[in-house]
């Protein structure tokens, strides 16, 4: 199973076993991740699963839908250029080791 890295917004490292075919937000919210809300369940409704994508491994993912895009726009926390919603990015074995930043606010 691949490895997901969360950093907190206090700098805490949290590190968690995803099972490939699953998304990051769901690694989170099995794994009693903090700061990843998840209020739409994954139906990439709501916004509150952002994270920012470690340099090292933006360009392993595809980019953005439209409709991911435009929830970006209207994240609680800045959107910066690693901003993706943790419910889009599926984990698979190429993601092994992704490091992914937590915004200090969601909602």
């Amino acid at each position: 199973m691949p490895t997901i890295h969360f950093i907190l917004a206090d700098g805490t490292l949290r590190s968690v076993q995803a099972q490939s075919g699953s998304s990051v937000m769901l690694a989170a919210i099995r794994n009693d991740v903090r700061g990843i809300e998840a209020e739409c369940g994954g139906s990439c409704a709501c916004a509150t699963c952002h994270v920012y994508v470690d340099p090292d491994f933006a360009g392993r993912l595809a980019p953005p839908d439209a409709m991911e895009d435009e929830l970006l726009d209207g994240v609680a926390a800045e959107r910066r250029p690693g901003s993706r919603l943790s419910c889009q990015i599926e984990v698979d074995a190429a993601l092994d080791g992704l490091r992914v930043h937590i915004p200090p606010r969601q909602v």
